[in-house]
């Protein structure tokens, strides 16, 4: 259900805060955290010292909105408690909704592919591909080609499918055409004796970022090969635009350029309490804040 911005009062949720971390200006090695740095500068928003380039268009009302993702053309895509995934348009308007026929929990939604999108159900262990409508092309059991639970997955632009072998500490790249493995890369070296709390998986620019909560994010080639690590602590889910990563810590929205390893803050929009954002998407010209109460599409 859409409502008007005149209409809208948000009841913020108070999250926990994550903690202060590193400049990841210092990429740290496997198992380690680089000392901390110099502090950042006071957060800018987008680019514009007065405030006002967060502009309310409309309200998604939503409830406790689920997995989200945009694709290429800036549409919107999120799963509701019931785990309908519903599309948008990139100003917040509906467009489709695919109903699953069977329950089960939406762990991530991958559309950046636009042709291909992917819905990972981690209860029933399963991948679904929908087309650019939300139809159906097909469906895959994970535990027919994996032997272990697969904590996360995401669709590579080739449509290539990686996925994180929780049981085994392996990320893995399964390609759904042949319905083979055709990469694997132990992680039990490169994590060390930290415990692992894999939240999400995503592929950009020829790197695979892989976000565990907590020691930071792992970042791989395109062959899944181990390159790096980013000390970013206690979070859930990132973003990319551009050239830069990035994602909510703080009350504010932080800005990590993938090359030349500068970094940047943003503030929210003055009139939503940072304790309530729960995500943040941006697309071209458009951002989108998730909430307990819905999404809040802005225009930029």
């Amino acid at each position: 259900m859409l409502l008007t911005a005149g209409s809208y009062q948000l009841t913020a949720n108070k999250v926990q805060a994550q903690v202060t971390v590193p400049s990841a200006a210092s990429v740290a090695p496997a198992g380690t955290v680089a000392p901390l740095e110099a502090p950042k500068p006071k957060p800018d928003v987008l680019g514009t010292p007065n405030g006002n380039s967060w502009r309310l268009l409309r309200i998604i009302k939503i409830p406790n909105p689920g997995a989200a993702s945009l694709d290429r053309r800036g549409a919107l895509y999120l799963t509701d408690a019931d785990n309908n995934l519903r599309q948008y348009g990139a100003e917040g308007l509906p467009l489709n909704t695919y109903s699953p026929p069977q329950p089960g929990h939406t762990a991530l939604v991958e559309a950046w592919n636009v042709t291909n999108t992917l819905v990972f159900y981690d209860d029933r262990q399963e991948i679904l591909l929908l087309d650019r409508f939300l139809a159906p092309l097909s469906q895959l059991r994970l535990a027919d080609y994996v032997d272990g639970m697969v904590r996360v997955a995401t669709l590579a632009p080739d449509n290539q499918i990686w996925l994180l072998d929780e049981s085994n500490l392996v990320l893995r790249e399964f390609d759904p055409q042949t319905l083979r493995l055709v990469q694997n890369t132990p992680l039990d070296l490169i994590i060390g004796r930290t415990r692992p709390d894999f939240r999400f998986i995503r592929q950009y620019q020829n790197n695979t970022y892989l976000v565990d909560r907590t020691t930071g994010i792992y970042v791989f080639d395109n062959l899944g090969n181990y390159k790096k690590k980013l000390p970013f602590l206690g979070l859930s889910t990132v973003g990319f635009k551009g050239d830069e990563l990035y994602y909510v810590s703080s009350g504010a929205l932080h800005f990590f350029h993938l090359y030349n390893l500068t970094e940047r803050t943003v503030a929210l929009p003055a009139t939503v309490p940072a304790e309530g954002v729960r995500q943040v998407l941006l697309g071209e010209g458009y951002a989108y804040v998730f909430t307990a109460e819905g999404v809040l599409v802005y225009q930029l």
